[in-house]
C-alpha cells in the first residue's frame, strides 16, 4: 500500500473511531457538535473560545431547510426554550463555510420561532455566491436582522475546516469559502417564549459540503446555551481526507481551484 492509500485508511480508522457527536442544549436533527478553533474558523468575538455548529456532512434528507431555499440534506440545532421581554435585543454570531460553489449554491439561516414552532423573524440566511454578499442567501428569505458588519463577501478558497468531514479543504468552482464571523441582532417585539433554529443544507446534490458555526447566543444579555459543553478537538482525520480530494473521489465531481 502506498503513502497515500496508508494515510486514507489510516484516516477512516480515526473518523470511524471518533464517531459523530451531538449538541445537549437543545434539539439535533442531523449532525451537531461543537468545537474550537480549528481550520478557518477562530475563536468567536463572544462565547467562545468554543462554538457550536451543524453540519450537512452526515445530514438527514429533508432537514436544515427553509420554504424558499428546499434543498436535498442537511442539519438543524433548535435551543431549549428561552424567554423574552418586549424590546430585548437577540444576538449571536454565525459563520458560514462552504466547499461548494458555481450553481451548487448551498446555504445557511436561523429563525426565530415561539415556543409552539411558530416563524417569527429569519434573523440571517447566507448562500455560497462567487460574488457580492452571501447574506442575505439570494433566492431565500430576507433578514429580519441587522448585520455587522453589513457586507458579507465569500473569504475564497477550499476551507479547511474538520466538521465538513472528507470535504475540509476541498472547493468546488467559484463560491467556496467562509464568511468569518458576522453578528446578529434582532428587537424582540412581543414578550414569549421562543426557540432559535439554526440550519445548513446541500442545495442540489450530497457533494462538496457545507457547515454553520454559531456562537455567542444571548436574549437581553442573557446567555442562550447553543452547544454541548466542552469542545471537542480537531479532526486531522477528515483533513487528511479533504487534502488528498477523497470527497471528490467517491461522489463524482471533481474539485475546481478556487
Amino acid at each position: 500500500m502506498n503513502l497515500k492509500l496508508t494515510l486514507i485508511a489510516g484516516a477512516f480508522a480515526l473518523a470511524t473511531a471518533a464517531g459523530a457527536s451531538s449538541a445537549s442544549a437543545g434539539t439535533c436533527i442531523g449532525v451537531c457538535g461543537s468545537l474550537g478553533p480549528d481550520g478557518v474558523v477562530t475563536s468567536p468575538p463572544a462565547g467562545g473560545p468554543g462554538y457550536g455548529y451543524v453540519t450537512t456532512s452526515g445530514g438527514i434528507d429533508g432537514v436544515g431547510q427553509t420554504p424558499l431555499g428546499g434543498g436535498i440534506n442537511g442539519s438543524e440545532f433548535h435551543t431549549d426554550t428561552f424567554s423574552a421581554k418586549a424590546g430585548d435585543d437577540l444576538q449571536f454570531y454565525f459563520n458560514y463555510v462552504t466547499s461548494d460553489g458555481a450553481e451548487f449554491a448551498d446555504y445557511s439561516f436561523a429563525e426565530l420561532l415561539t415556543s409552539t414552532s411558530t416563524h417569527v423573524a429569519w434573523l440571517f440566511t447566507a448562500r455560497t455566491t462567487p460574488s457580492g454578499d452571501t447574506s442575505p442567501g439570494f433566492g431565500l428569505e430576507t433578514n429580519d436582522s441587522t448585520l455587522t458588519p453589513l457586507t458579507s463577501p465569500i473569504i475564497g478558497g477550499g476551507p479547511f475546516w474538520s466538521p465538513l468531514g472528507d470535504d475540509s479543504g476541498s472547493c468546488f468552482d467559484e463560491g467556496c469559502g467562509y464568511t468569518g464571523w458576522i453578528r446578529s441582532d434582532y428587537t424582540v417585539a412581543d414578550a414569549g417564549d421562543y426557540i432559535l433554529r439554526l440550519g445548513v443544507t446541500n442545495a442540489l446534490d450530497h457533494a462538496y459540503d457545507s457547515g454553520l458555526a454559531y456562537a455567542g447566543a444571548n436574549i437581553g444579555g442573557v446567555v442562550i446555551p447553543t452547544s454541548s459543553g466542552a469542545p471537542e478537538p480537531a479532526t486531522w482525520a477528515m483533513m487528511l481526507m479533504g487534502f488528498f480530494g477523497l470527497g471528490a473521489m467517491l461522489r463524482g465531481r471533481k474539485p475546481v481551484a478556487a
